[in-house]
């Protein structure tokens, strides 16, 4: 189905699968996640495109840098501008390496926290992003007075607290979280506790890292640098990006439409892979074609 290789810069190693044959699509999988998630996706897109999809660093089989800048949340920082610049340096930091997996006039999808990493890569190569997919993706996770479709922070901190304390049962349990209320949960709950395993566990520090940059990240005052056109698609019953939070992306871009799928939750490429598929190939045409 695949070939793999390792994509390096002078800091970090990622694991990357390619297959298929045309224009680019390249995968950034979410959180704890790694690139097996998108297995079945991958094998469809290769009748026609070539897919490039990458573990995220610290993840599957991709190496870990621990230059990552700590994120300071709020107590820790003197002024808002410079708390602002400092979170948006640890995501920057994060994506760096990634940037290297995406050939030019590439549709980059996202998924979560990948959804994360293609926005702020379209803002910073937009030569390289011709269009975006942005599944489950916000662009602040955490609740604010202005942002009433954020998580808790006490959810976050106690992400945090059960990394520090297993991280691999954490990860376990947030593979329940995502596809809770979604049809055919139980099988694809069994099948991703199955297969993600066996290609590599995320590391305690990736993890960490990781819920670091999602708890403080803001990328509301940057979405208007987005030029791409972009498909950003929610679920219903998603308890971790709450579908009015991916709408309100949406709404936000200059070029961008929203489809919500019924009955799905933090993963709808799995749980509605054919009508997800047939979404996303639709776009793809179309925003070429234009």
């Amino acid at each position: 189905m695949s070939t793999a290789l390792r994509a390096t810069d002078d800091a970090v190693a990622l694991h990357v699968e390619r297959s298929g044959h045309g224009a680019p699509v390249v995968l950034w999988h979410g959180w704890a996640m790694n690139l097996r998630v998108f297995d079945a996706l991958r094998e469809n897109l290769q009748r026609d495109f070539r897919t490039i999809a990458v573990d995220l660093p610290g993840h599957g089989r991709s190496a870990w840098r621990a230059a990552v800048p700590a994120v300071p949340g709020a107590p820790a920082a003197s002024t808002a501008t410079a708390a602002a610049a400092a979170r948006l340096e640890a995501l920057d930091s994060l994506l760096q390496p990634l940037l290297a997996t995406v050939p030019h006039n590439a549709t980059l999808v996202g998924w979560s926290l990948g959804g994360q990493l293609a926005l702020r890569a379209a803002m910073l190569a937009p030569e390289r992003v011709a269009r975006l997919v942005l599944i489950a993706t916000t662009p602040r996770l955490s609740r604010a007075d202005d942002w009433p479709h954020g998580v808790d922070a006490a959810l976050l901190a106690g992400m945090r607290a059960r990394v520090h304390e297993d991280s691999q049962a954490m990860v376990d349990e947030f593979l329940e979280l995502q596809l809770r209320g979604c049809r055919n949960a139980l099988p694809l709950l069994h099948a991703l506790r199955t297969t993600l395993p066996m290609h590599g566990a995320a590391l305690a520090p990736a993890l960490l890292s990781g819920l670091e940059v999602l708890a403080y990240t803001d990328l509301r005052p940057l979405l208007s640098q987005v030029r791409q056109p972009a498909l950003v698609v929610g679920g219903q019953y998603d308890r971790i990006t709450h579908p009015r939070a991916a709408e309100a992306l949406a709404h936000s871009l200059s070029s961008a439409r929203y489809h919500e799928f019924a009955r799905s939750a933090h993963a709808p490429f799995l749980s509605h892979a054919d009508e997800f598929m047939a979404l996303l190939r639709e776009f793809i045409a179309a925003s070429a074609a234009s």
